[in-house]
């Protein structure tokens, strides 16, 4: 990465806080993409604390009743692969700031796609978890046919797994993969548990918190005080094995699912989440992926579904309970229209959102910003090759932090696949 000087980067941190002016300076055509507010109550939510099989609640009981429970600070500490530190900037990606690869069986692996982001600088403003903990999550779904032919060449599909990033050595992150289950009971009423077979394509750690998003219906809750640790022998069981023991396709630990929140009232699809810290309350943020910006989703690839279909993908935004950690409200306060193609991940800031628009297997990724009340969009910089989730970690963290504001941003492409931090005003 060549030398920048600080009068260029006060340059370019100029153009970036003036709305709709790309890095390079160039002011952008108002056809690549327009905003517009909406009406947000349409999007409302509906809070859900169980499944057909019982209580969230309860069922986790159950399987605290047989099996060891441990929370996320003793997974971290239980790392058992190493990534690589990046020492710059990745694939296309520009205005790098920190990052890190993952080992070589992760960076090659057909069938596991990495997906969403988020760290404790989102899970508490101080950016540690358990008040010393510096850590990255990431998100993978489990692809059938990762060639793209249709063939499937992995006809068990494990579902999601979490990937804990120890990251108090930055030169040397540590981490370990987590399945990511949904509790059930056996039809004996034994507790037991399921894969989640969901796209996992964005997620956000608030509190103890993790949320997911569920494509097409809404959010997924994951108490990470509650994680269980299982046998390992069978990679091909998940649950209640005849054997009488507990396993996670030979994951060590699992995490199921304590809450959701579904979808009740107009169709959203539910494509990646951020949080915003810069409301009062603090709120998260969901966008919307489409193909071309103002594509149906009848024409996404999803005809006979009976999914509803949308002209262009929105913003909408629901306020969050600092206490607590769920929503404050099931009824969102703010939606934005944008004609935006392949928005694959949003964070915002007040008025100010925040875009990685990803361009296929060879194409550079790009982070855009826009403010609700404008018309346009304006590149800020170029992300990896593969961009997805994105997640914002504030300069005014009072543990770990960095000189300005940064973006976390993960790439999925084998072989392109990176972790990795932008400042954000592209500089």
């Amino acid at each position: 990465m060549p030398v920048m000087t600080m009068a260029r980067r006060s340059i370019i941190k100029g153009m970036a806080a003036a709305p709709f002016v790309g890095a390079a300076g160039t002011v952008l055509s108002p056809s690549e993409a327009h905003a517009s507010t909406i009406g947000s109550s349409q999007f409302r939510l509906r809070a859900r604390a169980s499944n057909s099989y019982g209580r969230f609640a309860d069922l986790n009981a159950g399987l605290a009743a047989r099996l060891t429970k441990v929370n996320a600070r003793a997974v971290l500490a239980d790392a058992d692969r190493r990534a690589k530190r990046l020492t710059g900037a990745p694939s296309t990606a520009r205005a790098f700031q920190t990052g890190f690869a993952w080992d070589s069986a992760d960076q090659t692996v057909p069938h596991w796609i990495p997906q969403g982001v988020t760290t404790s600088a989102d899970a508490y403003s101080s950016g540690y978890y358990g008040g010393t903990d510096k850590a990255v999550l990431v998100s993978w779904y489990f692809e059938a046919h990762p060639n793209g032919d249709q063939v499937v060449d992995h006809p068990l599909d494990k579902g999601m797994r979490l990937t804990f990033v120890n990251h108090n050595n930055a030169a040397a992150p540590t981490y370990r993969h987590v399945l990511l289950v949904e509790p059930v009971r056996t039809g004996t009423g034994a507790p037991s548990f399921r894969p989640v077979r969901k796209h996992a394509g964005g997620i956000m750690w608030y509190g103890d918190l993790l949320y997911v998003v569920d494509t097409y219906k809404g959010l997924r809750i994951f108490d990470l005080r509650t994680l269980f640790k299982v046998a390992t022998t069978q990679k091909d069981v998940c649950g209640l094995h005849t054997d009488g023991q507990y396993h996670g396709y030979g994951y060590r630990y699992v995490l199921p699912q304590s809450h959701a929140y579904d979808n009740a009232a107009k169709y959203l699809r539910y494509s990646s989440i951020g949080l915003d810290r810069a409301t009062n309350p603090d709120s998260l943020v969901i966008s919307e992926y489409s193909p071309a910006g103002t594509v149906s989703y009848a024409e996404d690839g999803f005809i006979g579904t009976g999914r509803p279909s949308t002209a262009v993908p929105k913003i909408v935004r629901w306020p969050l309970d600092e206490a607590g950690r769920y929503l404050a409200s099931l009824t969102p306060t703010e939606a934005v229209s944008v004609r935006q193609k392949k928005i694959q991940g949003v964070v915002s800031r007040g008025s100010r959102h925040y875009l990685a628009v990803s361009d296929g297997p060879s194409g550079k990724g790009a982070l855009r910003t826009f403010a609700s009340s404008a018309s346009t969009a304006g590149t800020v910089t170029s992300l990896a090759v593969g961009c997805e989730d994105l997640s914002f970690h504030s300069k005014d963290a009072t543990g770990w932090k960095y000189g300005e504001h940064v973006i976390w941003n993960v790439s999925e492409y084998a072989k392109k696949r990176y972790v990795y931090a932008v400042r954000a005003d592209g500089s």
